[in-house]
């Protein structure tokens, strides 16, 4: 060999040596510029030099200059259209420019070529996952797992496609294997917590996430998940300290300042709750989610016209909230104006109809109104959702008085004392509305007991 070809031989057993790529940056420059220079000067194989390529491709890839990573990758095909790992790092820097469809693409090439690279289908997996396609995903990642079946990071991002399509209980089995592999793989166990929490599992949901905690006390998202499976348990003082460590780790996190707002509210802190909804709103100016609580908080402290401007922000954000029309509804009803209360009710319907309490503030509505047959049927509705209502039964009650139906108010005035004696029967007995048949033997034995 000669002294040349030995230079020339040293140069590539260097350049084909893998922990090329733990470089760094001011290392990874000088490398491209020699890997360019052997290329000039030294005449490689045209096997050597798509390799060569291969690895110029990989150093701007670490580098993340993507575009020219793709032109090199592109070289190395020109050279060696079969090599199935230049399709597969060309798919990869494709994806991190958010070109997944092509990405795509490459894969498959590269599975073409190679069918049982696990990596191949894991990253297709992921794109497959990005775009939306949570079900080929997870075709993409079962294969994956077919080859390997101790990839953690397969099992996790399985679970969180199969949790995307609503498939929690299959998504719990999933992070559980991901945790088999890898105990204490932190991102695994707060999503876990999440889907206990969703499935009403929240003690359950709890300890997932304190595990998470004690192996990244700093992840800000396990705390703030945390005092949700917290204020879900009722621990409100507990939950309230889960938000404030979130804030602290992640000041802007707009969520926690909400939820944050909804456990100082529960716990008759409105002032402070009001506080800490505009803290989320400072963040986060279109977060409908405060905007509604925020209303919600107003009204509570009777401020009723400041909280319809609250819902009516809340609403030019997300017209569908039902809950911002139902309790703007309410604000209205606080105020008198009971036809746009009326408006709100329907309103709220439109996008829940199932919404019992807006049926019977609605009959309370068109009651106030004068309108006693329609809110009768308002009622009849609010009942065929909650049959035990005990407020829509006593309601239809004083309708059916006023309108001298005695049997009717009777038989409705029975079932909501049957339903709650104390409250019902002291109220009938100071109410107007009952005045036409307050001598009738059947009501006095009702209010008597």
């Amino acid at each position: 060999m000669t002294q040349e070809s030995e230079k020339r031989q040293a140069c590539w057993e260097r350049w084909n040596r893998e922990d090329d790529l733990a470089l760094t940056p001011q290392e990874r420059k000088r490398e491209l510029v020699r890997i360019q220079l052997f290329i000039d000067e030294y005449g490689p194989t045209p096997e050597q030099k798509a390799d060569l390529f291969l690895e110029q491709g990989l150093l701007y890839s670490f580098a993340e200059e993507y575009a020219k990573a793709i032109a090199s990758y592109d070289k190395a095909l020109e050279l060696q259209p079969d090599a199935h790992k230049a399709w597969y790092y060309r798919g990869n820097a494709l994806g991190n420019l958010g070109r997944l469809e092509a990405a795509i693409a490459d894969y498959d090439k590269a599975l073409e070529l190679k069918p049982y690279q696990h990596a191949v289908w894991y990253n297709r997996g992921l794109a497959l996952r990005n775009l939306g396609l949570f079900e080929a995903a997870i075709a993409s990642f079962d294969k994956a797992l077919e080859i390997k079946p101790d990839q953690h990071t397969a099992w996790y991002c399985r679970g969180h496609a199969l949790y995307n399509l609503g498939r929690v209980e299959a998504a719990l089995a999933s992070f559980d294997k991901a945790l088999e592999f890898k105990p204490d793989y932190h991102a695994a166990l707060n999503i876990r917590g999440g889907a206990l929490y969703n499935l009403g599992l929240f003690e359950e949901a709890l300890a997932s996430f304190d595990k998470a905690l004690e192996i990244k006390p700093e992840h800000q998202k396990a705390w703030y998940c945390r005092g949700y499976a917290l204020y879900k348990l009722g621990l409100l003082k507990e939950a309230l300290a889960s938000f404030d460590k979130a804030l602290e780790f992640k000041p802007d996190l707009h969520k926690a300042w909400n939820n944050r707002g909804c456990t100082l509210r529960n716990l008759g802190l409105l002032k402070e709750a009001l506080a800490s909804y505009d803290k989320a709103l400072e963040v986060k100016p279109d977060y409908h989610l405060a905007w509604s609580n925020r209303g919600y908080t107003l009204r509570n402290l009777g401020l009723s016209k400041e909280a319809i401007v609250s819902y009516d922000k809340a609403l030019e954000i997300k017209p569908d909230l039902h809950k911002a029309w139902y309790n703007r509804g309410l604000a209205l009803r606080n105020l008198g104006r009971f036809e746009s209360a009326l408006v709100s009710y329907e309103k709220a319907l439109e996008f829940k109809p199932g919404l019992h309490k807006a049926w019977y503030y609605r009959g309370c509505a068109l009651y106030k109104l004068g309108l006693f047959e329609a809110a009768i049927a308002s009622y009849n509705k609010a009942l065929e959702f909650k049959p035990d209502f005990h407020a829509a039964f006593y309601n239809k009650a004083g309708c059916h008085a006023l309108h001298s139906q005695i049997d009717q108010a009777i038989q409705n005035l029975q079932q909501a004392i049957s339903l709650n004696p104390d409250k019902c029967r002291e109220l009938a007995k100071t109410d107007s509305d009952f005045d036409s048949i307050r001598s009738d033997t059947r009501f006095q034995a009702l209010i008597q007991g």
